[in-house]
């Protein structure tokens, strides 16, 4: 167990502290920064273990199963809880995930043939701003500022789900001829 697979580990773990304080109502006046705080740390170490795990050779096969399950586990436990008080649209968290979906079982098919998909720039754009729109949506400051830097993410995220979905099939499409 390195250390890369011990962050993503602990990420995992944050999850269910992370829609603690999103979801409950025990702490209305800081839980929701407490709730973001934990997000951008598991957000962080997204970024962390990857690096960590390229620079010195750590990379194994649990690390690549686990690392995008854990940035699934996290970011789809966020859209759900901002369905949940409101704040994000059924349908296009329904989007989002079944985007994740539909990659998952396109790596899937593309493992069973021995190839290992990278991730694309357009899928980092796309997690970068579902993340970036979380953490705005979560602190709901209120303002019209904010309220329309919110809106202005949220739709961008969604445009990149799609953008990034799209992008990743047509990169991959000989994954699918492959299975005839």
């Amino acid at each position: 167990m390195n250390l890369p697979n011990k962050l993503t580990i602990f990420r995992v773990i944050l999850i269910p502290f992370f829609v603690f304080f999103v979801l409950t109502p025990y702490f209305p006046e800081y839980g929701k920064y407490i709730a973001v705080a934990i997000f951008i740390i598991a957000s962080l170490t997204d970024l962390l273990d990857g690096k960590i795990a390229r620079k010195y050779n750590l990379v194994t096969n649990f690390g690549k199963f686990m690392d995008p399950l854990a940035d699934k586990l996290l970011v789809c436990s966020a859209l759900i809880c901002l369905v949940s008080t409101g704040k994000l649209p059924a349908w296009i968290v329904i989007i989002i995930i079944s985007r994740e979906f539909i990659i998952s079982g396109f790596r899937l098919i593309a493992s069973d043939n021995g190839i290992v998909i990278a991730a694309g720039y357009w899928g980092k754009f796309k997690t970068t701003f579902q993340m970036l729109m979380v953490i705005v949506l979560i602190l709901d400051i209120g303002t019209p500022f904010f309220d329309m830097l919110g809106l202005i993410l949220t739709y961008v995220a969604l445009a990149l789900t799609i953008i990034s979905l799209f992008d990743y099939l047509i990169r991959n499409k000989d994954v699918l001829k492959e299975q005839k």
